[in-house]
């Protein structure tokens, strides 16, 4: 029995209105009906803290350091006034994952700890299906998504290899009213052309050597739900006949006669190239083309998003290290500007692949640093050179560069007229414990274990140095 990931719900108080019981599918449900907040349990996947008032309560800011990278829905009901910006940005400093409308249609798992404030958002974006919003051109993307997903119109979903079509094809199934009925992928390129036709559109038994039965085929699989055809522009011509009657007549042929079968099915197709040009050179139907071509929806490449970057890739950091069955690590505050300057010519699929090799071959340490992700230098770093581009740099950064909150006496020769040793120490110890809070985003045993100290000591260090309240010391 496969187990549901956990989501903790800290409802200040309000009352749930039985959502728990509506999520249930979803997620192991646990609800904490205090009107004060107490700390989600270490094991759990997403924590909802239901946004009441125009403050968080002083609680909640004073544990947000025990959180580290926990992500965290604040939820508004469906009623509630929308915040103005100052509420927003109290709320937002406690590092929140998402704003979000709480609902019948549970939350999703994937959403990752932004830093700093945020703003609110619709609940689908909030939500966002496992997808990362923030980028003007993925608005535009998920807006055209919804307006389809209102629809039963065929959608062609166009952008290079890795962009993620199929995520959104699968978040327009979902926010339809068909959510509930079959969503069936079928990837044309990877079936033999000669078994193409009779995978999509079933067969009867005889109808070919070793056709001992019938067989439905993927269209009537998906009857009343989604079919999505990935590297559609792959399709023979005889399949595309076959395809332009079913989107024509809303029927599928079975191969081996017998009367025509009515489906019930949106079709979603997606290509990554140019079917306009393929019809041009006689390989792809014009008709159908047309017939694909209702709501076109373009993906941009990962280079043309940078800012989703960081967002994409804590989402893999907690995925991999689950996979995997390893301690969450996190990401140096120096590796977001380094992953945001490369090209990824492979994309979404190719920035999560680099994670988890970091990951891997990172070992037991807690973070990873840009020396992790040395090994895209040769490869990834050749195209914007060519181009005119800046040759990015994996060699690892001076301290200065990252600091938080550097000491004005780093480096610095002793000065004529001396200097207060004690606080220069002082200043040297302080500014070491910022980092390593912010790099673990403020996990006080994890910035212990960075700097070799108990988390005893750690926590003296702190109340000495009156580091207990400071905004550094927030979960980012």
């Amino acid at each position: 029995m496969t187990q549901l990931p956990r989501l903790h719900w800290s409802t200040l108080g309000d009352d749930t209105g039985g959502l728990e019981h509506r999520w249930a599918a979803l997620w192991d449900v646990t609800v904490d009906r205090g009107a004060s907040p107490a700390l989600a349990p270490r094991d759990v996947d997403l924590w909802v803290i239901s946004a009441k008032g125009a403050w968080p309560p002083p609680e909640l800011n004073r544990m947000m350091a025990e959180v580290a990278a926990l992500p965290i829905l604040l939820g508004l009901k469906p009623e509630s006034a929308p915040m103005d910006p100052k509420a927003l940005s109290e709320w937002g400093s406690l590092g929140s994952v998402r704003w979000g409308v709480l609902g019948p249609e549970p939350p999703m798992p994937g959403l990752r700890p932004r830093s700093g404030t945020t703003t609110q958002l619709s609940a689908s974006q909030a939500l966002a299906f496992g997808l990362v919003g923030t980028s003007v051109a993925m608005q535009d993307v998920l807006a055209r998504a919804r307006s389809a997903a209102a629809t039963r119109a065929t959608v062609l979903l166009l952008g290079e290899s890795g962009t993620g079509k199929e995520v959104i094809a699968r978040a327009v199934h979902r926010m339809s009213a068909d959510a509930g009925q079959p969503f069936v992928a079928v990837h044309c390129g990877a079936i033999p052309e000669n078994l193409l036709e009779s995978e999509l559109f079933g067969y009867n038994k005889g109808a070919f050597t070793d056709a001992r039965k019938d067989t439905p085929g993927k269209f009537r699989e998906a009857h009343g739900g989604t079919i999505f055809l990935d590297e559609v522009g792959t399709m023979p011509l005889g399949a595309q006949v076959r395809l332009l009657r079913v989107l024509q007549e809303r029927e599928v042929q079975p191969l081996g006669g017998g009367a025509p079968v009515k489906v019930d099915v949106r079709v979603v197709t997606a290509s990554n190239v140019d079917l306009w040009k393929k019809v041009q050179d006689g390989s792809f139907r014009e008709d159908l083309f047309y017939r694909l071509e209702v709501v076109p929806i373009t993906i941009p490449p990962l280079r043309a998003r940078p800012e989703e970057i960081p967002f994409l890739a804590q989402h893999f950091l907690n995925r991999k290290a689950r996979e995997h069955g390893l301690y969450p690590k996190a990401l140096h505050p120096s590796v977001d500007p380094l992953l945001m300057a490369l090209p990824w010519p492979g994309n979404v699929r190719q920035l999560e692949n680099a994670i988890e090799r970091a990951i891997v071959l990172s070992g037991t340490r807690p973070v990873l640093t840009r020396e992790d992700f040395a090994f895209l230098a040769e490869r990834m770093t050749e195209a914007p050179a060519a181009e005119g581009g800046t040759k990015v740099d994996f060699t690892p950064l001076p301290v200065s560069a990252f600091s938080p909150a550097p000491s004005a006496a780093f480096g610095m020769d002793l000065p004529a007229e001396g200097l207060d040793l004690n606080q220069v120490v002082s200043d040297m110890e302080k500014t070491l414990m910022l980092q390593s809070l912010a790099i673990t985003r403020g996990n006080k045993k994890r910035a212990a274990d960075l700097l070799g100290l108990k988390r005893t000591t750690f926590l003296e260090k702190m109340k000495r140095l009156d580091l207990e309240d400071a905004p550094e010391v927030e979960a980012e």
